[in-house]
């Protein structure tokens, strides 16, 4: 316990505002912002009439001088700080505010375990916070503040610069233009943090090291808007939020990562936007830029910015809405079991709407042949959502592009029937290319037949040798006009192109038949 003779003046002034909670302002008197001397960053270099003693704010802040006044409540208020030693308080039960502008610390700040109100860490440079299984009454706010790796945290053997690990925060945690610094290791650990509040890191916000938010609870969502992650950790990874749970993911405007985003099993109850991001993939090139197998959300906007460096795995993937541009998919992408309900592109506007759905169904198509193999799923998937659109052809052009895929995969035999398929009946996608057929073959069989004279199979009866009526006879199947029974060739190559007309008047026929009762029926 200190005695109030052992306070110098910065802190014996600290020490007379706190029960009135009152703030203490440290910061030189002087014109201007920019005065090298003033800056946080040089905090180090500021003398006794700014230093304040870890071990005093410790004191202060477990009831060392409450002495409560009448309609004040009692608050740690400081800005402009040299903070010495180590602000340690480990399992505390903080019935007061801490909040700290503009200070410098010497050493880590450990709030390991414990309960406490609002804190807020404004504008300033730490060497690490360790707030693993802490419960704050309030804000968590860290915003413009500077925060750097130190010793491996208490939770994990990694350096990290900020750890958050099974905490839980009634409010929100805000980190608007901070910047946390723990390159190749974890910026931010927060695996299993459950939150009431929202979780904010906008435009200036900088991680170097991995940003880790397995497990976590984020109801109040999570916005990154114009965030940049840079120099993951070792697996390559910037962000993750593997198995999170959370009601918005905000991902966007000019949203830049510099490693692997990992939504592997993540919830989010509303939107997940990357609208105008960037995804850069792990600075070697080996990994992908996005996976989030197994991922579940109602709007899924990937209107990026530029294409993504790195694959994206969809696998498994389910959402309501998916939203999607020019530069959304890369040249590898995953689609196996990637369900969605609907499908809005941003690319509007009578330019892309005059070249028509064919070409949409080909960008689609070619969107689903950049996963590496053969999987019918995603094509299935494509076609189900054409027909609940109500475009028939539409999902018929998926199906055929799904067979000829398939066909890549089969033996050599199997291939070559599939080739004769494909150009007679478009794998009967296309029963009209039956009829065309069948035209050409009657007109065929009629030129070919018209030039000789076949035998009667019984002289003197039947009717009169037709060569028109011969060939349709030939091709259609099921019962009979007469001809075919009346007469036939002896041999040679008029012989032959009957069995042929025959055999394909079979094909073609069931062909036809099945493609117009598939019109009838909708499919």
């Amino acid at each position: 316990m200190f005695s109030y003779d052992e306070l110098t003046s910065p802190e014996r002034e600290l020490w007379n505002a706190f029960p009135e909670g009152r703030a203490v302002d440290l910061r030189a008197d002087v014109p201007g912002e920019d005065r090298v001397d003033d800056r946080v960053a040089e905090g180090g270099r500021w003398g006794p009439q700014r230093t304040i003693r870890a071990a005093v704010i410790t004191a202060l802040m477990l009831g060392a001088h409450d002495g409560r006044q009448p309609g004040a409540v009692p608050c740690l208020r400081l800005a402009g700080a040299r903070i010495t030693g180590s602000v340690d308080l480990a399992g505390a039960q903080l019935a007061y505010a801490l909040w700290l502008e503009e200070c410098w610390f010497e050493d880590a700040v450990n709030l390991l375990g414990a309960t406490t109100q609002t804190l807020v860490f404004k504008g300033c440079h730490v060497p690490g916070i360790e707030a693993g299984a802490t419960r704050v009454e309030g804000n968590f706010d860290l915003a413009r503040s500077i925060v750097e790796s130190g010793a491996p945290s208490h939770f994990h053997h990694r350096i990290t610069a900020l750890s958050l690990t099974n905490a839980r925060v009634t409010g929100g945690v805000i980190l608007n233009k901070a910047e946390l610094n723990a390159p190749g290791g974890w910026a931010l650990a927060a695996g299993g943090l459950i939150m009431e509040g929202g979780f904010f890191c906008r435009p200036g916000f900088v991680a170097r090291g991995e940003v880790r938010l397995p497990g976590a609870q984020l109801p109040g969502g999570l916005y990154m808007n114009g965030a940049r992650l840079e120099e993951p950790s070792p697996r390559g990874l910037a962000l993750n939020l593997e198995n999170s749970v959370a009601s918005t993911v905000m991902l966007s405007d000019g949203f830049v990562a510099n490693g692997t985003v990992s939504l592997r099993g993540a919830r989010v109850s509303a939107g997940l936007s990357f609208a105008g991001a960037v995804l850069n993939g792990p600075p070697d090139g080996n990994g992908p830029s996005l996976t989030a197998a197994l991922m579940q959300a109602v709007d899924f906007d990937l209107a990026l910015a530029a294409p993504p460096a790195g694959t994206v795995d969809l696998q498994g993937a389910q959402v309501s809405y998916l939203h999607d541009g020019e530069h959304s998919w890369p040249g590898v992408v995953e689609l196996d079991g990637f369900v969605y309900g609907s499908i809005k592109t941003a690319e509007t506007g009578a330019g892309r709407e005059a070249r028509g759905r064919r070409n949409t169904v080909a960008h689609r198509v070619a969107w689903i042949r950049r996963s590496p193999g053969y999987n019918p799923q995603p094509y299935e998937q494509l076609a189900s959502w054409y027909r609940k659109s109500g475009h028939d052809d539409e999902a018929r052009r998926v199906l055929l592009a799904k067979q000829r895929h398939r066909r890549h995969t089969l033996p050599p035999a199997a291939r070559a029937w599939g080739h004769l398929l494909d150009a007679t009946v478009g794998y009967g996608y296309r029963p009209w290319l039956a009829g065309v057929w069948l035209l050409a073959l009657t007109l065929l069989g009629t030129l070919s037949f018209g030039g000789h004279s076949p035998r009667p199979v019984q002289q003197g009866e039947g009717a009169p040798f037709q060569p028109l009526v011969y060939t349709l006879d030939l091709l259609i199947p099921i019962g009979g006009l007469g001809q075919r029974t009346a007469w036939y060739w002896p041999d040679g190559t008029l012989q032959w192109l009957a069995y042929l007309l025959i055999a394909l008047g079979w094909v073609l026929t069931t062909a036809l038949v099945a493609g117009v009762t598939r019109a009838l029926q909708k499919n």
